[in-house]
């Protein structure tokens, strides 16, 4: 079977005197080519111009492979807003955790409001598992922001104040842990081990109304691990809850 350059400069009616002449090389070169030898890169984009092929159609070899999808197999459902997630996949999300409990969000409020959980995070702090939370700082400038985009002012501060009272018996467990920040917050992120739900934000849209995302661990460089990374980053940074 031909060279696809020496079927692309048959197309357009050019053989290797030709080519030769007009890249200025010697034609035993050109005919090299069409064995199989890779020209140089300039040589390669000239011949592509030449013949109106691309240089992946005429060296396919050339072209890296992209990285299979990993994103596929990392998520696993999604749910169109947060109040749609059944509440018993909420429990089960943290009592299947058996090494690492981690909760980011501004109040996570409809959490702290719900004894199952509360019962499931002081009893996995007592079989030694980490359990994290971080809130948001009432008194910072972010949160302050976030209460006015969802039209709810000082209800979002009063939330938190909220959750904060409902969280902090939790504090008494040895592992259990409440920070508060101020970050622009992108996404609400609810860990269990290698399992996330993800909460996104939408502008002007209560977190509740938004959708969540059910993703797994299963890659080092895939979307779960930018999310896990995104909360270690935000935890560095927060300041222990007084």
């Amino acid at each position: 079977m031909r060279h696809p350059l020496a079927r692309a400069l048959a197309t357009v009616g050019l053989d290797a005197d030709d080519v030769a002449a007009r890249l200025t090389v010697d034609p035993k070169t050109v005919q090299r080519w069409f064995a199989g030898r890779l020209p140089y890169p300039r040589n390669r984009t000239a011949l592509a111009n030449l013949t109106g092929w691309t240089v992946a159609d005429l060296w396919p070899e050339t072209i890296p492979r992209l990285k299979p999808d990993t994103s596929a197999d990392e998520l696993r459902v999604t749910y169109p807003h947060r109040s749609a997630v059944p509440t018993d996949v909420w429990h089960r999300h943290f009592a299947n955790a058996q090494h690492d409990i981690g909760i980011l969000a501004f109040s996570a409020l409809f959490s702290a409001e719900d004894a199952t959980i509360l019962r499931t995070l002081q009893t996995k702090a007592r079989q030694g598992i980490r359990v994290r939370i971080a809130l948001g700082d009432h008194t910072g400038t972010h949160i302050a922001r976030r209460g006015a985009d969802e039209g709810i002012d000082d209800i979002m501060g009063a939330k938190i104040r909220n959750a904060l009272v409902l969280f902090r018996p939790l504090t008494n467990e040895p592992g259990v842990e409440i920070r508060l920040h101020d970050t622009v917050l992108y996404n609400s992120i609810y860990r269990s081990d290698n399992d996330l739900l993800v909460n996104t934000h939408i502008y002007s849209c209560p977190a509740g109304h938004a959708p969540v995302l059910h993703l797994r661990l299963s890659h080092p460089d895939g979307m779960a691990a930018a999310y896990m990374e995104s909360f270690e980053r935000v935890w560095a940074q927060a300041r222990p809850a007084s």
